[in-house]
Parts: structure tokens; sequence; C-alpha cells
């Protein structure tokens, strides 16, 4: 029995739905998320402690840093299926083959549209063609790995004779996954669904496959759309955290994972993820990406088990039933606890960071210990948050060739208009300058131009609070464009100018990285 068709059965047999996690590679694609690969293996880590079944690392063909990236999550993780991205061309197929050699278990996941409307302006190939592409791209992967999906894209605008012949094809050419895409996150559950339950009866050989769903959120309906497929026979739910992707995004795994526990009583299927690492993920990638999540997302958002209604309030004080439908513990939310300061020692500190879900190594535990310290020593309360924002904040700084070393920024009634003494070190050589500005942060940021001039401009400056207080800790994100390629910086200090100056900086270390990812070559027929 190949392990494709374990899957299949497992799948099935079990009533369990497969997750599969496209943050690396689709979530990417959101315009401002551009990761490292350092950043890539962290968040590739988190994903296989949540026992995600497939882990999508990214498009190999794309670059030579997406090729590495996948190369490098499939030599290091382990417990997951690890997914390379290919079109239906041998080179890509084979680049993907070449990068996911040291996985434990690969798939191979080729893809080519089927809408009139993408074969005709995308493509322009006609529907034979197109079919022949989808026989030829899946048997080619089968020569690699037993494990190939097949992805029609913008499957759900695709005329339906036509789909059920690739999906047919693909299946007979040993695909033992089929992906339906809502490319564009046009339809609504119950036209899904329904497309769904067609394949479902129409496709002969649709018993050999799992069928899995790709929604995109244009209309905000990925989510719905992803779960009224499940009640139509779909076994593989693909999706982000905290739902990042391309446009309005993709459908989002916590809020996936969370509706199918929650309500068993009419979705009647289980998936193998471990929920309560949802938000040390969910922060995990905010950090990462310096993408934000809102107050009131579901499941993960800071309101989401917030109640302030005084009605809400009591009825949790004597059942917190009336209005929670899940536990904070279920999805790994525990309540801020101010438990170190400015006297705690290396060891409680050691303990606290294991606690809050990191592994770092000697160096760069010492050198957040110095961070604390600082920090106990500004602020009266030290909470949970605080110390995550730090870690965070240094191991996004672990390889940056721009640093901050130095700010001194002049400001106020009497010093107008504002000035900033500003020092980087760049690939290990210390320069200094000294610039005005409209404002003391349009000053600091004058400074990092000077030194570092760079084609770049600022779409997003945002300042929010890690915690409550006047002491806290400022959190900034930086947006930054060049050429079309947006990137994305974030850090945290008690000092607003300092943290803005270090999101800068982080923003330009990323796009510094982005400079390297060029598009592939166009398909050709």
């Amino acid at each position: 029995m190949t392990e494709q068709t374990m899957n299949s059965n497992q799948a099935n047999s079990e009533n369990r739905v497969l997750i599969f996690d496209t943050t690396l590679r689709d979530g990417e694609q959101s315009p401002g998320c551009s990761m490292n690969l350092d950043e890539k293996l962290r968040i590739a880590r988190q994903l296989a402690a949540m026992r995600v079944d497939i882990i999508e690392a990214g498009f190999p063909i794309a670059s030579n840093g997406d090729f590495e990236a996948v190369n490098e999550v499939a030599k290091t993780v382990r417990g997951s299926i690890i997914a390379g991205l290919a079109r239906a061309a041998k080179g890509d197929i084979e680049r993907a083959a070449e990068a996911l050699k040291p996985a434990e278990r690969a798939r191979i996941h080729t893809f080519i549209s089927t809408s009139p409307l993408h074969m005709k302006f995308k493509l322009r190939m006609e529907p034979d063609a197109v079919h022949d592409a989808v026989a030829s791209s899946v048997a080619h992967a089968r020569n690699f790995t037993d494990d190939v999906e097949w992805s029609p894209e913008d499957g759900s605008r695709t005329d339906h004779d036509f789909l059920c012949r690739c999906v047919e094809t693909a299946i007979a050419n040993g695909a033992g996954t089929i992906n339906i895409p809502d490319t564009v996150g046009y339809a609504v559950p119950s036209e899904f669904a329904a497309l769904i339950d067609m394949l479902m009866n129409r496709v002969p050989n649709i018993d050999k496959a799992i069928i899995s769903v790709h929604c995109h959120n244009d209309l905000g309906l990925a989510v719905a759309n992803s779960l009224a497929a499940v009640g139509a026979g779909a076994r593989q739910i693909e999706c982000t955290i905290n739902g990042i992707g391309e446009r309005a995004g993709n459908a989002s795994m916590e809020e996936i994972v969370m509706a199918l526990r929650t309500r068993a009583d009419i979705l009647p299927h289980q998936t193998n993820i471990e929920t309560t690492e949802i938000m040390r993920a969910s922060r995990l990638l905010s950090s990462i990406t310096g993408f934000n999540v809102q107050p009131n997302k579901a499941i993960v958002g800071a309101n989401a088990f917030a109640h302030e209604s005084g009605i809400h309030q009591d009825g949790m004080l004597k059942n917190a039933q009336t209005y929670e439908i899940m536990t904070p513990e279920s999805v790994g939310l525990t309540k801020s606890t101010l438990v170190l300061g400015k006297h705690s020692g290396r060891h409680a500190f050691s303990k606290k960071v294991e606690e809050l879900g990191y592994k770092l190594g000697d160096n760069a535990l010492n050198e957040l210990f110095k961070r604390f310290k600082d920090l106990a020593d500004i602020k009266k309360e030290v909470f949970d948050e605080d110390i995550v924002a730090l870690i965070d904040d240094e191991v996004a700084r672990g390889d940056e060739r721009i640093r901050l070393v130095s700010l001194e920024v002049k400001c106020g009634t009497e010093h107008r208009p504002p000035t900033a003494a500003l020092s980087l070190e760049i690939d290990g050589e210390v320069k200094s300058t000294f610039s005005k500005g409209d404002g003391p942060v349009d000053a600091t940021f004058n400074c990092i131009k000077e030194l570092f001039p760079a084609d770049a401009r600022l779409q997003l400056y945002q300042v929010s609070a890690v915690t409550q207080g006047t002491d806290a800790q400022a959190e900034v994100t930086v947006r930054l464009e060049e050429n079309g390629k947006s990137v994305n910086g974030q850090s945290a200090d008690t000092d607003t100018l300092v943290a803005s100056a270090r999101a800068y900086i982080s923003a330009l270390n990323k796009l510094l990285t982005k400079r390297e990812k060029s598009a592939p070559a166009a398909l050709t027929a």
C-alpha cells in the first residue's frame, strides 16, 4: 500500500480532516510579508509542534532563496509531510523534487489554471493542451514521490465538465490529493459545497484521492467555504496562520481547527492539531511579519476572550460557559502574571522563557537576560507580553546586515526643528550622521536614509503598546516599498524612537532579502 493510499484511507476511515498549512508559501505572498531563512525555519518548527499534517514550505523554482528554504525545512522538520509547489512544467517539478530530497515525507504539489478566463488570457492555451499538461505533469511528479497533489487554479470558476475531466485524469496518473482552489475568493458556501458534492458524485475514480480545498478570503468567506466543503466530503483544508495571504488572505487555520473542535455536534470531524500551540504560532508569525492581529480577530485577537459588558462579566463569574464557547487555555492563552522583576535571577528568567514556549541558545539567552534587566529597571511591572516582545525582537535581529548602535534625539518646544544623531553598524563598519526632520521620527529616519540610501518608500508607520500603562513598551511596525515589493519591520522598546529606528532597520534588512527573489520564467506549453 502506498503512502498516498494510507493517507487517503486514514482521512476517510477515521473521518479526520488533514490540515495543510501554506503560511510559508501562499502566506508569504501577502504584501509586506517577507521572511528570511531563519524565520521560515522558526515557523516550520512551530507548525510541526502543532502537528500540522502537511507544511507547504515554498515554491522552489521561484528563486534560489525559495529553493534553499524548502530544502532546509525538508532537512530539519520531522513529523509533518513537507510539500513544494510546482507548475505543470518539468523544470518546476524537478526543482521541487530536488529541494524535497532530504524530507522524511515529501509531497509535490503541481497545478495549472483550468478556468476559461485563465486559460485564454493567462496561459493562452486550449483546453485540450491544458488537459494533456495535467496528465504529463502529474505522471512526471510521480517519478519522484508517491505523494502528489494536483490543483486546478481558479477551480471554482472552471467549467464543471472540464473540471471533472481534469480531476479524473490527475487521479488516473497518480495524484493522491485533488485540491480545489477558490483562487479569487468568489464562491459562497452553498455554491462551493455543491461543487465538491458534484465532484464526489461525477468523477468515477474520486474514491482513490483525498479532496482538498484552498479558499481565499476576498468576500470574507474563506473559512465558511472550507467548512462547507468538509460537510460535502472534503478531507483536507489548506490554510494559514492568522489567515495571512494574498489580497484579503487565506482561510485562517486557527478558526477552522477550533470551529471543528467546538462544533463537533454538526461537524463530526477531527484534526490532529495541538490547539494549545495556536496562540504561540499566531504571536510568532505576527512578530516575524510585523502583521499585528486585529483585536477582534476570532480565536487569537486580544479581545477574543475579553468581557467588558457588566452582564457578560456577571455571567462569566457564575459560569464561564455562559459567554465562552471554548476556554482560553484550549488555544494556549494564559493570563499575564507579574512574576519577574529587577531582582529576578537568570535561572528564573530562563524558566519563564521556557514556559512561554521558546528554546534559546546560551548566547541568545544571555543577551536577552541583559535586555530584560534593563527593561526591569525602567518598568514597574514586567508582564509575559513584555518578555515575548523582547524575545521576538532579539531573535528577529539574528543575522542583520544593518544594526543600530546609538541614537540621540532632541525635540520639543525648545528644539525646532527636531534633530537626531545616529550611528549604524553596516556590514561590520560603524557609520554616524546627524539630521533634521519635521518631527523626531522623521529626523531619525532621515539619518538612516543618509547612512544607507535605498530607493524605498515608507508605506506604513504604526505604533501600539505591548501592555497597558505609560511605561509600556512601544511596538512599532514599519512598511517599506521598493519596485513593487513591500516588507514589514517590527521592533519593541520602552523608547518609541528607539523602537521606530529598529523597526525601520528591520524593514531595510528584509528588503535586502527580498531583492534576491525574482518571479520564475513564464510557463510555456
